[in-house]
């Protein structure tokens, strides 16, 4: 078994970082929580990594203008992070930052891609999308981050039935509970080997 060091972006509630928090905690995920960066200095999910007691910081165009990249590795860096977990960052993540970190970098998307990825589809716009398409299924997607949006390649993913009186809010609510379980489970096979990522 790798026990993960993991280092989490996020730019707002992070509600699938603290579901990973959670379960490193108890035992059930094998992995130390080396850092939190965000780009919202009053982002829930500094507050939620502040009493986990991790390191959190602020890291955005008005902190480090222009070196926002050279910022997230030297920070991750230091704290000897080897898998980076991306729990709702808004941010396109620099491609020099995909290469430090041997391309160990995942994202978690709310619906099975390769539908309903890519620019503008994000939250509810995603559920939106689906609901509108009269899709029967949704759910969460694991995947490596590359430089393309929601094109990396997929590690796992969970199904949720849409159910015929969902609004974009309820099928919001079913796929953010199935995050929380997939998340940490893919990061735990990848822990063991049973998932091989760079």
């Amino acid at each position: 078994m790798q026990k993960l060091n993991l280092g989490f972006l996020a730019s707002h509630s992070g509600s699938n970082m603290l579901a990973i928090i959670n379960n490193v905690l108890s035992g059930s995920l094998q992995a130390n929580l080396c850092a939190l960066i965000s780009n919202n200095s009053s982002s829930g999910a500094m507050e939620k990594a502040k009493a986990a007691g991790m390191p959190c910081y602020h890291v955005s165009e008005k902190t480090h203008l222009g070196a926002t990249a050279e910022a997230i590795i030297s920070i991750f860096s230091s704290h000897n992070v080897d898998t980076i977990v991306l729990a709702g960052y808004m941010k396109i993540l620099d491609k020099s930052v995909i290469e430090h970190f041997g391309g160990r970098v995942l994202n978690i998307h709310p619906t099975l891609l390769p539908k309903y990825g890519g620019e503008g589809m994000y939250g509810i716009n995603v559920h939106k999308a689906v609901i509108e398409a009269k899709e029967k299924k949704s759910g969460a997607t694991i995947h490596l981050v590359n430089p393309e949006y929601d094109k990396g390649r997929i590690l796992a993913q969970s199904e949720v039935d849409v159910l015929p009186e969902d609004t974009p809010e309820s099928l919001a609510k079913r796929v953010l509970a199935v995050e929380h379980i997939l998340y940490s489970e893919t990061l735990r096979k990848i822990s063991i080997g049973e998932i091989i990522i760079p």
